[in-house]
């Protein structure tokens, strides 16, 4: 079933509802990471961060060392008891950060240091619903988000159907709402979502959960092409995005961002403090994200 786009008011009647987060500030912000990474012929980098992981001090110093080896935006994953979108090693990972005492409060100041010390850098908090939005409207964890620096937001379980009235809170901070697609999701339905997102588009590359693949899906070039003829915002790709070479793939795919997280994970080892080893596969794959300008 297609998300309906409401039509504009007609003259005398009454007004529509408005949707999508395209104009917010916060938006303009990620848009214009894209542009820039776009206009040296590079895929803009996205690479993904677990808030209090392994510890409060140590994700700030991974996400500063994220930052300088090369990302284009962060993403800043908010620990939760119940990630349906995660598989093993992010699962893991946002169970060690709770397990070491983040909590909501300590991942809005995370993104608030981030923020004061990488101005430039868009951020995008990826949650979900019942952490932001709950039984009410999300207003106050969105005026927090904006307020600590956030650029948009993704809540991993909430769609356009159900997303207009955290869309309208999300205006009112500032903040980008930024939707996924699937590889099931139907053509119609995509253009309809892509309409909706704000920022960039999530296309999830695989049917799953993440986590770090030998390889992507054999179609994936295909799907990267549809869903980039529909949407009128950039479109990043992620699930399963852990290698140079799948940068490159992508790359050349048409993809405009790709984000990695799972292998990010990974290569910070089994305690979570390899920060070096992080910093040099962000740098590879910067690297491989300049396959455009070769």
């Amino acid at each position: 079933m297609s998300v309906a786009i409401a039509p504009a008011a007609t003259a005398g009647g009454p007004a529509a509802p408005l949707l999508g987060t395209r104009k917010t500030a916060g938006a303009r912000a990620i848009e214009a990471a894209f542009t820039a990474a776009a206009a040296k012929r590079r895929t803009a980098l996205i690479p993904y961060i677990v808030a209090g992981y392994p510890d409060a001090e140590t994700s700030f110093e991974i996400a500063l060392a994220t930052i300088d080896a090369g990302a284009d935006v962060l993403e800043v994953g908010l620990p939760y008891s119940d990630p349906l979108a995660d598989g093993a090693t992010l699962q893991r990972a946002s169970g060690a950060a709770l397990r070491a005492g983040a909590t909501f409060d300590s991942s809005i100041e995370l993104v608030r240091r981030i923020a004061e010390s990488r101005p430039r850098i868009p951020l995008v908090p990826m949650c979900y619903a019942n952490q932001v939005i709950g039984g009410g409207d999300g207003r106050e964890a969105a005026k927090r988000l904006a307020a600590a620096g956030a650029a948009g937001i993704i809540v991993a379980d909430l769609t356009p159907d159900e997303g207009a009235q955290f869309e309208a809170v999300a205006r009112d901070a500032g903040l980008a709402v930024v939707y996924l697609v699937a590889p099931t999701t139907p053509p119609d339905r995509r253009a309809a979502v892509a309409a909706r997102s704000g920022g960039f588009l999530y296309c999830v590359s695989l049917v799953g959960v993440t986590g770090a693949r030998t390889s992507l899906p054999a179609d994936v070039a295909r799907l990267v092409r549809d869903v980039r003829a529909v949407s009128p915002v950039p479109v990043g790709v992620g699930f399963g995005v852990s290698t140079p070479a799948h940068v490159r793939a992508l790359a050349k795919a048409g993809a405009d961002g790709v984000i990695v997280a799972s292998a990010l994970v990974d290569a910070l080892g089994p305690d979570g403090r390899n920060v070096e080893a992080l910093g040099r596969l962000v740098r590879s794959l910067r690297e491989a994200g300049a396959t455009l300008a070769a």
